[in-house]
């Protein structure tokens, strides 16, 4: 039988095998002839006053060792002829349903128009380094979708929606570090990600799925209410019988094709903002109270959030350690996210600091397409400032605030470059303002942050979609297309890799329990 132990102390105890025993065996008033057998259970750092602590809750089982942590699933090998589920875009949200349908022993043949992961690499290196853009093939197509290449965080406040475990417990099986199902805020780490990514796929295949890369869905042929075929690469047509959309939320030409269509569309409220560059030893001084260089702390992070207008401005997808990376998807436009390897060792840290973006702000408000045009048109518009290219418009975050232009920059891990431009010329009223007072906020929830020696980046845009795909709330289902399951970023039902893959999951269970009325299948 095992208890779990809950208590506080230093981070140079919480590395010490021998004080977590002692305490163990204190907590617990075990007799000397007694053995504790412990592990963690959950992690997480309290900075909030000068003296640091870490949270501890231990798993402990007393003179009989821990059983494994969790039992991994097993995906047998599909029958000859299992049904079919085809499946758009191979993200986690695609790649967790076809997983799913494993489980279930239905098929799963998914679809990506982009390239798997090796591949991909050598077309975000042209990006980065040349500037020649890909439009299949970045930092948000491609095998893995846009995390792969974008920091892998697993954090996630969807616990209500589906089996958050369940995601985490698969990504173990799959190769992630069990401490991703201890740490508080877990993630992997962009240079780990892929070889994850890659596992996932063989098993797929092994078990009797495809994948099928730099295929492209160009068009949905529809009859009675019902998708009947769709086209791949506007040649290769295939008959279907439900189709999970998993496409993310940077493929526009999946709703301009819905658009047409006359499939029902909606406009949705995203958030848009800027990505900003401080040192990590900056932050880690703000944070860690000046406790610089600590071995017993990992590179310190943030979460800051106000209200300007009656608008929330909040920090988005913070990087530790990471780097600022270029996301656009199409020519003329410019687009900023930002990563970090699983150590977080990069010196730089960055976060978006983004404002909410309302249907409402614009005058055609039932347009579906009205933030989506907003959001070209922010990105259009730092295409043009930076020259035409793959640098971004910057500015010191003080200039920023103050409205003036840098004369120069302390530094930028954004390596296409950089070019000074007074923001304020970018970004309309609305938004600047919101912005630049959230700065001065933030400023006094963490005294020093806003200094010339962060930079800012332009634009930080594309924090989830701007479309809506409606679905049925309990069936998933398209509200016109019965067959049509538009899940995840995307669709606009999630906001990260693990909510996405829970999109996916819930996705493929809604499907077995509509046409064979199967549960969800148990543990090995």
């Amino acid at each position: 039988m095992t208890t779990q132990l809950q208590f506080t102390c230093t981070p140079e105890e919480a590395q010490d095998a021998l004080y977590l025993e002692q305490k163990v065996r204190q907590e617990l008033r075990l007799k000397p002839h007694q053995t504790p057998y412990f592990r963690w259970k959950k992690r997480s750092i309290d900075a909030r006053q000068r003296q640091i602590k870490i949270n501890v809750t231990l798993e402990v089982s007393i003179d009989t060792e821990l059983t494994p942590r969790f039992q991994s699933y097993e995906f047998k090998s599909l029958a000859t002829k299992a049904q079919v589920v085809h499946i758009v875009g191979a993200g986690p949200a695609g790649l967790f349903a076809a997983l799913q349908a494993i489980l279930f022993g239905i098929k799963p043949i998914v679809y990506e128009r982009g390239k798997d992961v090796r591949a991909r690499r050598r077309d975000l290196a042209k990006l980065t380094k040349e500037h020649v853009l890909n439009p299949e093939s970045n930092y948000c197509f491609g095998e893995g979708g846009a995390g792969t290449y974008s920091d892998g965080k697993l954090y996630t406040r969807s616990k209500k929606r589906g089996d958050v475990q369940k995601v985490l417990e698969l990504l173990v099986q799959f190769g992630a570090k069990e401490d991703i199902l201890i740490d508080a805020h877990p993630h992997i780490g962009t240079n780990k990600l892929p070889q994850l990514i890659e596992a996932i796929r063989e098993q797929i295949l092994i078990a009797g799925g495809e994948i099928h890369f730099e295929s492209k869905l160009t068009d949905i042929i529809i009859d009675n209410n019902r998708i009947q075929q769709i086209e791949i690469n506007n040649s290769a047509k295939i008959n279907i019988d439900n189709l999970i959309l998993a496409t993310g939320h940077s493929a526009r030409d999946i709703f301009d094709l819905l658009h047409r269509k006359q499939v029902a569309l909606k406009p949705k409220p995203f958030a848009l903002g800027v990505r900003v560059e401080h040192t990590q030893a900056y932050i880690d001084g703000i944070q860690y109270h000046g406790r610089l260089h600590d071995e017993y702390l990992p590179p310190a992070s943030y979460s800051l959030v106000t209200q300007v207008d009656n608008r929330g401005v909040y920090s988005f997808c913070m990087c530790p350690g990471g780097i600022i990376a270029p996301c656009a998807t199409e020519t003329q436009e410019v687009v900023t996210n930002g990563w970090s390897p699983s150590k977080r060792n990069n010196i730089y840290s960055n976060s978006g600091i983004v404002v909410g973006i309302e249907p409402s702000d614009f005058e055609n408000a039932t347009d579906p397409f009205v933030c989506l045009d907003f959001q070209k048109e922010i990105e259009r518009r730092c295409w043009e400032a930076a020259g035409k290219t793959q640098k971004v418009p910057a500015q010191c975050l003080k200039d920023f605030v103050d409205g003036k232009i840098s004369t120069s920059f302390p530094r930028s891990s954004y390596q296409p470059g950089i070019v000074s431009v007074n923001l304020k010329e970018i970004f309309p009223a609305f938004v600047y303002k919101r912005l630049r007072q959230a700065f001065i906020d933030f400023n006094q929830k963490m005294p020093g942050f806003l200094t010339n020696d962060a930079v800012v980046h332009a634009p930080e845009s594309r924090t989830s979609s701007p479309v809506l795909i409606p679905r049925d709330p309990l069936t998933f289902q398209h509200i016109q297309l019965a067959n049509l399951y538009p899940i995840a970023e995307g669709a606009g039902y999630a906001g990260g890799i693990v909510s996405a893959a829970i999109d996916g999951i819930n996705s493929l269970e809604k499907i077995a329990l509509e046409k064979n009325g199967a549960e969800a299948p148990k543990k090995h």
